[in-house]
């Protein structure tokens, strides 16, 4: 194929020819027989995005789940109206915040709102879910109670607390398939993710690979998750960091999680630490620390990190991977609940850079939204929902916030590009740089390339 006139990033103004897989040449080009062409009239290329945090089975299983917080639902009624579905079947409901019923419901008042069917809702922080008594007598049918489903004087309360492995199996269902939602990151000109779910396994990974080998996950794929995952031969997918996910109301001893991260540096792999809170992010500093860090190891979130943590992150190479579109997504709600001396430190950008921290940025889709060029965006105003601003000297540039999306997967310190010889993993934009910088929009995406082929082409511009 052949993308003629492109403005390169970090090049010039040139043709671009790709041949098995890579870029096979770059200049001045003449068409050849029968080769496909695409008339970019000087659209920006630029390496294919990488989200560096989703969770991919949980995007997909969103689709076919309502909704059941802020901004969608704010309060205890709307709630009401947005369970009111026919059907007898299981309802599943995302996005819960405390803020839409004055708290966590338990069951008796879930059944208040759906009576006659089993419900479950997940809570926003994706570790909790909240069931109704028919879900709750529906699953102890199926598996006996974990030790997360809570109890209170001798009666269930509906909490399921971190149990995601024993619902899905006590569900039995299968993985959802990917086609929809791979689509749609195909069309945001996002080429390649590392999928961050914690309880990724060889039986998981299996999963994984069967939907690169039909096709329907069109991205390149990272895994992270469990130390038993390194067992798994890679297949159309590569090994990601173990994943460690801490909380900071059940933090695991702290021997056992650096024994954790020694035994993943022993497999040659990096680390992944959730921080999302003060305490956690200190825990998770201290255990590294103690185990040794490694190049690779990194933070995911680092929701709150003071100045003393950001020196400590840089001099000891640790890197952060950040969601720059939670302020605008959730900044209003952080505001509230955040105490104000910690105002400064929620999702830091410009300032781990100042400090030498290596920053890449992922959705944490289906947490928060799974398109990059509005994270971008966010990233650039840190504006909120209601337009307060958080933190404003933490704002990147345009050019910062895309070189988060170009960091390469395996090494976050080093940003792809677009080079003959290199993966043709690629995202064209309808309009020079110049213009989609000041726009920073998923509609300018025009197509996209994984490994030299066409996974997304906008039904607007003419043919190739």
């Amino acid at each position: 194929m052949l993308i003629r006139d492109v403005e390169i990033w970090n090049g010039g103004r040139a043709d671009v020819r790709l041949q098995d897989g890579r870029i096979a040449q770059i200049g001045t080009l003449a068409e050849q027989p029968d080769e496909a062409v695409i008339e970019a009239q000087g659209g920006a290329l630029l390496p294919g995005l990488h989200d560096h945090h989703i969770h991919l089975y949980a995007l997909a299983a969103r689709a076919a789940s309502i909704p059941c917080g802020p901004p969608e639902v704010c309060d205890a009624a709307a709630l009401a109206r947005a369970l009111a579905v026919p059907g007898d079947g299981w309802l599943r409901g995302i996005g819960y915040h405390e803020s839409v019923f004055g708290g966590l419901p338990d069951a008796a008042a879930l059944d208040r709102l759906v009576p006659d069917r089993p419900l479950r809702i997940q809570h926003r922080s994706g570790r909790m879910w909240l069931l109704n008594a028919r879900a709750i007598e529906d699953l102890l049918t199926r598996a006996a109670p974990p030790p997360g489903l809570e109890r209170q004087d001798g009666q269930w309360t509906g909490r399921l607390f971190d149990e995601d492995a024993w619902l899905q199996t006590a569900l039995g269902g299968n993985p959802p398939d990917l086609d929809a939602i791979s689509r749609q990151l195909a069309g945001y000109g996002v080429t390649g993710v590392t999928d961050m779910s914690p309880r990724n396994d060889p039986a998981l990974a299996a999963h994984f690979a069967q939907q690169r080998r039909s096709g329907a996950l069109r991205q390149r794929c990272w895994l992270a998750g469990t130390l038993d995952l390194a067992e798994a031969a890679p297949d159309r997918w590569h090994l990601g960091p173990a994943k460690l996910h801490l909380h900071e109301n059940a933090l695991p001893p702290f021997e056992e999680a650096v024994a954790f991260i020694v035994a993943a540096h022993r497999q040659d792999r990096a680390v992944a630490i959730h921080c999302v809170t003060e305490v956690e992010m200190v825990f998770a500093l201290a255990a590294l620390e103690d185990a040794g860090v490694r190049p690779g190891d990194r933070i995911e979130h680092a929701s709150i990190a003071d100045a003393d943590q950001l020196a400590h992150l840089a001099a000891r190479g640790i890197a952060v991977v950040a969601q720059p579109h939670f302020v605008a997504e959730r900044g209003d709600r952080y505001v509230l609940d955040v105490e104000p001396r910690h105002h400064g430190d929620l999702y830091r950008l410009a300032s781990l850079r100042a400090a030498g921290v290596t920053l890449a940025a992922g959705s944490d889709a289906p947490f928060g939204s799974g398109d990059p060029w509005a994270a971008m965006a966010a990233a650039v105003s840190r504006t909120t929902h209601g337009g307060v601003v958080i933190g404003a000297d933490e704002a990147l540039t345009p050019e910062q916030a895309l070189a988060l999306y170009l960091a390469a997967p395996d090494d976050l310190t080093r940003e792809r590009r677009i080079a003959v010889g290199e993966a043709a993993n690629l995202c064209l934009l309808d309009r020079p740089w110049a213009e989609a910088r000041l726009r920073l929009s998923a509609s300018d995406v025009r197509a996209t390339w994984v490994a030299g082929q066409c996974v997304h082409e906008r039904v607007d511009q003419p043919p190739a």
